[in-house]
This record gives C-alpha cells, structure tokens and sequence, in this order.
C-alpha cells in the first residue's frame, strides 16, 4: 500500500487558501487588511531582479497593502509590483515556494515547508569503453613495406 503523506495534502490545500485570499485580494482589493508573504528567493521559478536577488539571496517577505499593483493570480504563482526605495519591481513567485503567510487582520498565518524543485538530472557522460591491450591487433604488421 502507498503510504498517504497528510502532511503534504494538508500543505496543498492551505496553499490553496493563500492562492484564494490573494485571488480576493485581486479582484476586490484589500480594504485595510494588509498580506505578509515570506519567500524562498533563491528557486528558479522564483522571478525577481537581479538586484533583489542580491539584496536576498535566500528569502525575503513582502507586505501587500497600500502600494502594491499589477496583482495577478493564477492556478500556480501570483505576481505583483511593489516600490522598493522608489523603483518598481514585478515579482513572480509560485506557491510552492512560500514559507510564511499572514494576514493581521484575520489574525490568520500559516508556516510552510516549501521544497526546491528538482532540476532536471544533468545526463551522464557516456563511458567509453575499456580497451584491453591483449585484443589489440596491430595493423603495421599488414601494412606493405615500401
């Protein structure tokens, strides 16, 4: 029998309530609540600037509240700008790479456990084969003299 990790199925279905806040937060805005999302940064599918990715390598949190736009959710990541320092940054992060999420209002935050994802194995340089020198045959012996 396969062994039914609950812990992953309820992580899934509370990610799927942060992809339904943020989902109400985009078409009906947030009318004083306020977001903190925290993030793996360092992923792939993690879409920041090189500039943030610098200023955080590993995670970072961002707070939607006042000064946010673009907000745009789907199925699997939700992307927004934000102002940092007075430059707009679009930002793309799937679910599956937050560790944090807060809402104060509802006095609702849940804590994640976000994997990397796996890159895709690198292929294995093919062996060569092992020559044995005792089935080596020289040729020079056929050769004509000249």
């Amino acid at each position: 029998m396969t062994e039914i990790s609950y812990e992953r199925l309820v992580e899934k279905a509370l990610l799927h309530v942060v992809h339904d806040a943020l989902e109400s937060a985009e078409k009906h805005g947030l009318d004083g609540n306020h977001f903190y999302i925290t993030f793996q940064t360092d992923r792939n599918d993690v879409i920041l600037s090189e500039k943030l990715k610098n200023a955080y390598p590993d995670e970072m949190t961002i707070v939607l509240q006042h000064e946010y736009s673009d907000l745009d959710v789907d199925a699997e990541k939700f992307s927004v700008t934000l102002s940092f320092n007075d430059v707009l940054e679009n930002i793309t992060v799937p679910y599956t790479a937050i560790s944090r999420f807060a809402d104060p209002y509802a006095q609702f935050a849940i804590t994640f456990k976000p994997e990397k994802p796996t890159a895709a194995p690198k292929p294995e340089k093919e062996a060569k084969p092992e020559i044995n020198s005792e089935n080596v045959v020289s040729l020079s012996a056929f050769r004509k003299k000249k």
